[in-house]
């Protein structure tokens, strides 16, 4: 397990705010008759979030956030971030992440971290 690194200044990757968070309760629902029903959350670690998260930096920072996110994606290991507001989370990849560079020596890093209970 590894912490997400920090930029080429030494500093802690801080997204963009108007990130997006969602969260996925695990729960059973049993229905019964006449409208009843019985509802369980399922499992230790039953409500999961997940992180859409955008970082506006430097390229050079940029090369190092994606470089990261590479050897996360080739073997597949969590690594742990504390996302602005939370406490400290362990994360893997979900889906893809992108790189856009609108400006000189400006990049966009787009990228969505979903929670796992791993030790």
């Amino acid at each position: 397990m590894a912490n997400l690194p920090n930029t080429a200044a030494g500093t802690a990757f801080v997204p963009k705010y108007n990130f997006k968070k969602s969260n996925a309760p695990n729960t059973r629902v049993v229905s019964f008759g006449d409208g009843y029903e019985h509802r369980v959350s399922f499992g230790l670690n039953q409500n999961a979030k997940t992180f859409n998260l955008t970082f506006e930096v430097s390229e050079t920072d940029a090369d190092i956030l994606t470089n990261f996110l590479d050897e996360r994606a080739v073997d597949g290991a969590n690594f742990t971030y504390t996302v602005p507001g939370e406490s400290a989370m362990n994360f893997v990849l979900e889906g893809n992440y992108n790189k856009n560079v609108p400006y000189l020596n400006r990049a966009v890093v787009r990228v969505t971290f979903r929670q796992v209970f791993e030790p």
